[in-house]
């Protein structure tokens, strides 16, 4: 399987079109169709179907993009690395990370670098922890940071001294925003934007301690900010970290909840791994200023 005919698949796979693909590739229709023919011939499966109104792909073309996206990203990577493993440091540096505060202090280094090393630069992938590790196995990303126990064997870990306090973020105007705080029994039989997972009344009723038959969900979101604007739009109330959504001078409030729930972040990296020298570099500044925060 040719590297160059998955890319072209991917092209038409995004475009829905032969010809808008053969357009951004450089390639006549024929050509560009011709190579894709090949490639379904090749796997003994039909990748696309065609209509009047374009190309949509096949079961198999999906499982194909999946993966193709994969490989041409790891490949990408791989030349990165070989261009850049020179005297002096650059490349990207690429962390999988959840949404929390925490991020900060990935900036933080990030900045106290830049100014030694201005050609290291950074690809931050936002993803809970099941994808944040899976991409991590793959060598897509070199570290990750996640809300979930790992296996020690697999991966080695910093734990983050910044902590998230879990709580409300609601209208100004919804019933629950005159309380200072909120208690887990306020929250029965509300109207919750939660966070994305499987379970999700499991969870919750294990984590905050709501029963689970008085946990209504009204919405679920993977990025806060989607959560958050659910909430604007008075949906209900937005379960999440405090401090990702900025509240000051909006209609938008934040209310802890007690008794107080807190995550704890792990920065996690797979054992035995061979990094980039930027990679390196960036992995033993952070454990340096990780140590200086926990002191």
């Amino acid at each position: 399987m040719d590297i160059r005919v998955l890319k072209y698949f991917l092209t038409v796979a995004r475009e829905q079109s032969y010809s808008i693909a053969a357009e951004r590739l450089f390639l006549s229709q024929p050509t560009l169709s011709r190579q894709i023919k090949e490639l379904e011939e090749e796997l003994g499966k039909t990748l696309f179907i065609r209509s009047n109104k374009g190309v949509t792909l096949t079961e198999e073309g999906m499982i194909l993009r999946k993966r193709a996206e994969e490989i041409v990203e790891l490949l990408d990577k791989a030349e990165q690395e070989v261009k850049n493993s020179s005297d002096s440091v650059s490349g990207k540096v690429y962390i999988g990370a959840g949404e929390t505060y925490a991020i900060k202090l990935i900036a933080d280094t990030a900045k106290k670098l830049q100014s030694d090393h201005p050609d290291i630069q950074y690809s931050i992938y936002s993803a809970d922890s099941a994808d944040v590790l899976e991409r991590l196995d793959k060598g897509l990303i070199d570290f990750g940071m996640i809300f979930q126990s790992y296996d020690s064997t697999k991966y080695e870990g910093l734990e983050i001294p910044l902590k998230d306090t879990f709580g409300v973020l609601m209208r100004k105007d919804m019933p629950l925003a005159e309380k200072e705080i909120i208690k887990l029994s306020d929250l029965k039989g509300k109207p919750l934007i939660v966070p994305r997972q499987p379970n999700h009344s499991i969870q919750l009723s294990e984590k905050i301690g709501i029963a689970e038959d008085d946990i209504n969900i009204a919405a679920e979101y993977n990025l806060v900010y989607n959560g958050s604007v659910m909430a604007a739009e008075g949906i209900g109330y937005c379960l999440c970290f405090d401090r990702l959504i900025n509240t000051e001078g909006g209609n938008m409030c934040f209310k802890p909840i007690v008794p107080k729930v807190e995550a704890t972040c792990t920065f996690v990296w797979k054992r035995y791994t061979v990094f980039t020298k930027a990679a390196s570099l960036f992995l033993s500044q952070f454990r340096e200023d990780i140590e200086h925060q926990k002191e």
